[in-house]
């Protein structure tokens, strides 16, 4: 996984903000075709528009964004025919690092909160794994006094646990928590598709469509089937009004993202069922039926939450694997 280079260099402002948006296109955050505006991303980044404007010149001259008849610039390179997606950048939890002393990179303790996330989230299909503060806190290169608040985060979200001893440990994926995780995600996202319908980007939903019956055709890749999965979240349900509902909808889908990269690395394959579903309902949103589109939904997610299981009933047979955090000890 890419971050950011590690350097004693002073970056200047619209560099930094151009490695900041790279990482996030490569970890797959900033999907392809996803509008970037200069406004919202100087907003994020805190910094002004003209240096937003020519780290995006700088990522179109590398061939990572491109421009399209409208306002802005397209995730994905020149000549493609991807449908423009607009979300709020807010609720895709991006990984940021934000500019220290003299303009050095340091980490924030978001930053670092969305990696050791990733970095959890990867390894809960394989069972329980010890975290040991000071390694975390040499890793990272902060203070223990973050680390601690770091993972009192991550234990609210019933990621990480502390035992009798203090002593920190993963809290593992099993067949209840994921139908715990697939349960919120019936309540959140029913809601937020229902609440997004008048915000729908019709016209991107419909070029959607397009590809994912295109998918149903093929072997889809892991990427490709992320791309599409992604793409209608942007479109069907986080355009929903209420930022707290995206947040949490954001925050609960990506655990599972995660997991599921997870099992892909193992090999597993793509399942084009799920692209189905999800063509399905977005043609019901787009002819107007939003009660068949939520009922559509809900059996998705109880589809997908039982092929997530036998997933992960297959990995428990297999050793686990060597290229974790050097931080997470196998308990």
């Amino acid at each position: 996984m890419s971050r950011l280079p590690q350097t004693t260099e002073r970056l200047p402002l619209f560099r930094s903000a151009a490695e900041t948006i790279r990482l996030n296109i490569d970890e797959g955050t900033l999907s392809p075709g996803l509008v970037l505006l200069e406004g919202p991303i100087a907003r994020l980044l805190n910094i002004s528009r003209s240096s937003v404007k020519r780290a995006l010149a700088l990522l179109e001259a590398d061939g990572l964004v491109s421009r399209f008849d409208g306002r802005g610039y397209l995730v994905g390179p020149p000549g493609h025919p991807l449908a423009p997606v607009r979300a709020d950048l807010d609720a895709l939890d991006l990984v940021i690092d934000e500019p220290g002393a003299e303009g050095h990179a340091r980490p924030s303790w978001k930053r670092v909160h969305d990696r050791l996330e990733g970095d959890i989230a990867s390894c809960l299909v394989f069972g329980r794994y010890r975290i040991v503060e000071n390694d975390l806190a040499d890793h990272f290169k902060v203070s223990r006094t973050m680390i601690r608040d770091v993972l009192g985060r991550l234990q609210e979200r019933g990621m990480v646990a502390k035992n009798s001893t203090s002593r920190w440990f993963t809290v593992p994926l099993t067949a209840r928590s994921i139908r715990d995780k697939f349960e919120l995600r019936v309540i959140l996202e029913g809601a937020a598709l229902r609440a997004a319908a008048p915000f729908v980007d019709r016209l991107a939903l419909r070029a959607l469509c397009s590809r994912m019956e295109a998918a149903e055709r093929t072997v889809t890749t892991p990427e490709a089937w992320f791309d599409l999965v992604e793409s209608f979240a942007s479109l069907a349900i986080l355009p929903a009004p209420n930022g707290d509902v995206r947040r949490l909808v954001a925050s609960n889908r990506k655990m599972l993202r995660a997991s599921q990269r997870a099992l892909f690395a193992l090999g597993l394959p793509a399942d084009t069922s799920s692209i189905r579903e999800l063509r399905m309902i977005s043609e019901l949103i787009l002819a107007d039926s939003e009660a068949g589109a939520a009922r559509m939904l809900e059996t998705h997610l109880a589809k997908a939450c039982e092929r997530t299981i036998a997933q992960l009933k297959i990995v428990a047979v297999l050793p686990h694997p060597g290229h974790l955090a050097p931080y997470l000890i196998a308990a």
